[in-house]
Parts: C-alpha cells; sequence; structure tokens
C-alpha cells in the first residue's frame, strides 16, 4: 500500500468521526434548544402579546405576525379562488387550443377580477403607472441612455408609493373623491413593490431584444442536461429574447397582475413568462406538482407546531427579548430567524405551485434550508432566490458585476432595502450586510488563489473556512435582527449583553456551534457532489 493510499484512508477515517460527532452535536444542540425554547415559551405566555387559542392541545398560538396572520387566515379563499382561475385556465387552452396572446386576455381577465377585489378601485393606479411604463419602454428603448431612465421612473415611484401611502382619489379633483371609499382589502402600493420589479424586467428584456443579446442558445443546450432533454431550464427562457411581437401591451399587463404571482412572487423574467404563456412548462409532471403540494401541506404543518409550541416573534414584536438573560435572547434571535424561513417559504411556495399548476414555472425563492448556509453570498443565494436572480440580471450585471463588486454590493442592498419599505433598520441591516460582504469576498479571493499541496495544508485550508463559516453565521444573525427585530438603536444592548461576562460564555458557545455547524455542513455538501 503506498504512502498516499495510507493518508487517503487516514483521512477517511478523520473526516468519518468528524462527521459522527458533528451529527451527535447537532442532535443535542436542538434537543437543547427545543427545550429551552418550550420552557421560555410557558415561562413568558402570560408577558407577551399577540397569542391567541389554537388548535394543538389547547395550546396558545402565536399568531404576532401580521403577515403570517393574514396569509394564513386567507388560506381558505385563496385556495379555492386559485382552483377556480388555474381549473378555468387550463380548460380554456385545451378547449381553444389558446397560446400566447390568447393565453395573455384570458389571464389578464381573470386577474382584473382579482385585483378589483384586493385593491378596488386603486386598480386605476396600478394600470396609470404601469402604461406610463409601457409608454417609455416603447419610445426610449433604443436611446443608450434608457437603461437610466428606467430605473429613475420606477425608483421615483417605487418611493412616492410609500411616500403618500398609496395615494388618495381626493387629491386628483373633489369629484374623484367617492373612489377613496371602495379602495379594496388590500394596500396596493404594498404589492405595487412587486410590479416595479416586473417593469423593469420588460423594459430591460424589451431593450436587449432591440440588440444582440449574446446568448448562444446551441452552446448552453450542449452544456444544460435540463435543455438537452428537451425541457428548457429556466436561464434559457429568461436569457433568449422573444419575438418582437410578444413584446406587447396586453402581454405586458398580463406579466405584471399574473394572479399567481402577483401578490408576492416568485420573481420571474418578462422573457421567461412570455415564452412560458406559448409552451407551457414541462420540467413537472402532474406527480411532481402533486408531490410538490404534499410537500408544502407538511411544511405548513410544521409552522402550526412551531408557532403553537415557541413564541419566539411573539417574544420579538413584544420587545420581552430586553429582560432576557444572553442565552434566551440567542434562542429567540435564532427561533425568530427560523420562523421568518418558514414563513415566507410557505408563502412562495403556495403562490409558486398554483402558478406551477398553470403552466407557468418560476424559479424557487428557498431551494436550500437556511441552516445550512456558512457564507453570505450561498444566504443570499437561497433566501429569496428568485429576486437575487433578479438583482444580478437587471442590476449587478449592468453596473459592471464582478469588476465592481465591492462598490456593486452596497447599490444593490440600499435598493434591497428601499424596495422593503422606508425605514432605517432595513438600511441598517443592509449596510451592515455590505460590511460583513466586504472580508468575506477578501478570503473568498484569497482560498481560490491558494491551492493546498498536502494534507496538512488541506486540514488547515478546512478549518479555516469552518472558523470563517462560524463568523459569517453570526455576523448574518446580528444583521438580520438588527433589521427585523431590534433595530439599529439596538445594537448596542446587544453588544453590551454579550461582552458582559453573562454574555461572553454564550458568545463563545455560538461560536463553537456555528463551527461545528459548518463542519456539518461540509460534509452535506460534499456528499451531495459525490452522488451527482
Amino acid at each position: 500500500m503506498t504512502t498516499k493510499t495510507t493518508t487517503n484512508l487516514t483521512n477517511k477515517k478523520k473526516r468519518l468521526w468528524e462527521l459522527i460527532f458533528a451529527c451527535l452535536y447537532a442532535i443535542a444542540f436542538y434537543i437543547f434548544l427545543i427545550q429551552r425554547s418550550l420552557q421560555l415559551s410557558r415561562n413568558h405566555s402570560d408577558k407577551i402579546y399577540n397569542l391567541r387559542h389554537g388548535w394543538i392541545s389547547n395550546r396558545l398560538n402565536d399568531v404576532s405576525d401580521s403577515q403570517w396572520r393574514n396569509f394564513r387566515g386567507n388560506l381558505p379563499i385563496l385556495t379555492l379562488v386559485f382552483a377556480l382561475f388555474v381549473l378555468l385556465a387550463n380548460i380554456s387552452r385545451a378547449l381553444f387550443g389558446l397560446k400566447g396572446k390568447g393565453m395573455s386576455v384570458f389571464w389578464t381577465f381573470i386577474s382584473f377580477i382579482y385585483l378589483s377585489y384586493l385593491h378596488g378601485a386603486c386598480v386605476i393606479f396600478i394600470v396609470s403607472i404601469a402604461s406610463l411604463n409601457y409608454l417609455l419602454v416603447k419610445m426610449l428603448a433604443k436611446w443608450r441612455y434608457f437603461p437610466w431612465v428606467l430605473w429613475m421612473f420606477n425608483v421615483f415611484f417605487l418611493l412616492c408609493n410609500r411616500v403618500y401611502e398609496g395615494y388618495s382619489f381626493v387629491t386628483i379633483g373633489q369629484h374623484w373623491a367617492f373612489l377613496d371609499n371602495y379602495r379594496g382589502n388590500f394596500r396596493w402600493h404594498i404589492c405595487f413593490n412587486f410590479v416595479v420589479l416586473r417593469m423593469i424586467s420588460f423594459g430591460y428584456d424589451y431593450y436587449w431584444a432591440l440588440q444582440d443579446s449574446g446568448f448562444d442558445l446551441k452552446k448552453h443546450i450542449k452544456r444544460c442536461e435540463s435543455c438537452s432533454l428537451g425541457k428548457p431550464c429556466y436561464k434559457s427562457l429568461q436569457e433568449r429574447s422573444v419575438p418582437i411581437d410578444r413584446y406587447s401591451y396586453i402581454t405586458y399587463i398580463c406579466y405584471l397582475i399574473y394572479a399567481p404571482l402577483y401578490i408576492a412572487g416568485p420573481v420571474i423574467s418578462f422573457n421567461a413568462f412570455a415564452s412560458q404563456l406559448d409552451a407551457p412548462q414541462k420540467n413537472h409532471s402532474v406527480g411532481s406538482v402533486a408531490l410538490y403540494g404534499l410537500r408544502w401541506v407538511l411544511c405548513l404543518f410544521l409552522m402550526e407546531l412551531m408557532t403553537h409550541f415557541f413564541y419566539y416573534n411573539a417574544f420579538a414584536t413584544s420587545a420581552s427579548w430586553k429582560h432576557l438573560s444572553p442565552l434566551e435572547v440567542f434562542i429567540v434571535g435564532y427561533g425568530v430567524l427560523n420562523f421568518m424561513w418558514l414563513k415566507f417559504l410557505l408563502i412562495w411556495r403556495y403562490f409558486r405551485f398554483w402558478s406551477l399548476v398553470g403552466g407557468i414555472e418560476a424559479p424557487e425563492n428557498m431551494p436550500r434550508c437556511m441552516n445550512n448556509c456558512y457564507d453570505l453570498e450561498g444566504f443570499w443565494k437561497s433566501w429569496h432566490a428568485s429576486f437575487n436572480k433578479w438583482l444580478v440580471r437587471y442590476m449587478y450585471i449592468p453596473l459592471g458585476g464582478s469588476q465592481r463588486k465591492l462598490l456593486n454590493v452596497w447599490v444593490v442592498f440600499t435598493f434591497v432595502a428601499v424596495w422593503h419599505d422606508l425605514e432605517w433598520k432595513l438600511l441598517s441591516w443592509a449596510w451592515l450586510t455590505c460590511l460583513f460582504f466586504i472580508p468575506e469576498m477578501v478570503v473568498k479571493s484569497v482560498i481560490t488563489s491558494f491551492k493546498a499541496k498536502t494534507s496538512f495544508e488541506e486540514f488547515v485550508l478546512r478549518e479555516f473556512c469552518a472558523v470563517a463559516g462560524a463568523i459569517t453565521i453570526t455576523c448574518l444573525m446580528v444583521a438580520n435582527l438588527v433589521g427585523y427585530v431590534i433595530g439599529p438603536s439596538g445594537i448596542n444592548w446587544l453588544i453590551s449583553r454579550f461582552l458582559h461576562k453573562d454574555g461572553l460564555p454564550v458568545l463563545g458557545g455560538m461560536l463553537i456551534t456555528f463551527y461545528i455547524g459548518t463542519k456539518l455542513m461540509f460534509h452535506v455538501r460534499e456528499a451531495k457532489e459525490a452522488v451527482q
């Protein structure tokens, strides 16, 4: 047996023991976390707000998150409406052979009924701004500085919609005032954030369609396993421009207000949407879509268990976390992030499911669990992944891509913060994330250029990456807690709590836990690569 073979066997044994230890530690960690979370919820249930009687074991249910409360409460009617819409659309396509334009007309009609219920007379604002954007695109798309105009127009309305809270008809004229009594059941300017993304997508896709997009489809098909089997992947649908006549007003409006994706996405590019109106998605069979729906139901049950037994979000919204110990603050903070991840997974996958049933495949927003991310770049590719794809295509690459990466991340994350809402805590979250991004980019650059030649160097590199992963996860937690829980004013409080003598052991335990967790993630990635 050669020395190299002996070394490889030794390394495999070490990795195996490392994996066993990491798995045992993870099991112990989650048992401890669940026990302390149950104790926290039981001891403080009379001090926190927005708990209602639930249906599991007569326990109280945490409904403190308004977004989740509204979605959960409207699930029955939403399911009935989308089932009816999609059934009618699929029957019409089959009976009348509807394709691009025909399906655009049909979905636009159905979606207007849906929007009228949601926003009432405020649909006028949506159509007016959308029509202005369409005229701007059609008139100026050949102009060299068109992208700048497109961005200025859309950011202007994004900000105005927020500042004036969706406007009022009385400001237009007294004879329009009566329409303010018919504003619907859902604030239109909140949903319009997604419409802005679609308007920019339409503008850019049309602008690039008039030029040479540079996308080599034949070369892509040779490299892409899905496309080579006749099942176009999302990248090919997005990058390949549709015929110019498809950039019509009716298809544009249909794209903006397509009912299954209107409220929360996932975000899909105009090219990908328009091409699937003509040829419905083939990547997912009826069986796989049904399985996708079943998995969603199981995730919903998991969320119900979480909100009935662990009151993480209620702690955050009632500010009870200020009176907790450092360990309890960590448990609540970690729990809130997991609650948010599961909440968005359920919302986004619900609407994506109905879009798939209707023949339109949108990108998966949560392709990887939040607890399986150890770097910032990987985290944002797995959290609202469709938005990430949108940002890369329409913002990051036009700004210069990786050539100006250090500058571009500030612009991109500032836009993301403003897009969500005009709040200082969101800007703080964005800028903190950018600050944490800089050392990660430097470290990645060093690691990429460094090639381990010996097993010792490989060991050192692996340990260094695990330590970096632990620090990155801690930074991610801090940035998200500042953005969504404690706000910028809570940073000093957070630092003082964890740098105090009671907090230092907790901080050390956090870093050790995230270090071991990162090691476990290495094994998960390596196992997936071996299978592929």
